[in-house]
């Protein structure tokens, strides 16, 4: 082997690590800016009635974040998205007080997701749902 078709393969081998490196940078920053795909339901989620207990709750993944189904103990119902609005934390349905609390920094939420203390700059976000012959679907 001559000192010609050495450097050429190893102009070959570093051509191939520059480009898989160049692959390995760009993908992640690909999959973090394209928009996210709608699920094959159209996003839309839906579960019996009977799942959420009277004055209890119901979590789930809806378009990529965490949901929550809450029947107050009245009986109507509640879907709000389980995102704590200061730090993004999910919230836990405390059964015993009938409301939430994030566990990060102890903010508290009503059933229907009002701020009642805590760091929380605004209340949970609503989402829309339909009750059709004891099936709900969100989204």
């Amino acid at each position: 082997m001559n000192i010609s078709s050495r450097r050429k393969f190893l102009v070959a081998c570093l051509g191939g690590i520059a480009a898989a490196g160049t692959g390995a940078t760009l993908y992640p920053v690909y999959k973090y800016l394209a928009p996210k795909q709608a699920d094959e339901n159209g996003g839309k989620v839906s579960f019996r009635e009977s799942d959420v207990p009277p004055g209890g709750a119901k979590f789930f993944d809806f378009r990529g974040e965490t949901a929550v189904m809450v029947r107050e103990k009245s009986g109507a119902l509640i879907a709000l998205s389980a995102v704590c609005t200061h730090l993004g934390c999910i919230v836990q349905w405390q059964t015993d007080k009938q409301d939430f609390l994030c566990p990060c920094h102890a903010g508290r939420y009503t059933p229907d997701g009002t701020v009642i203390s805590g760091p929380p700059p605004r209340p949970l976000a609503k989402l829309p749902f339909t009750v059709t012959d004891g099936t709900i679907s969100i989204g």
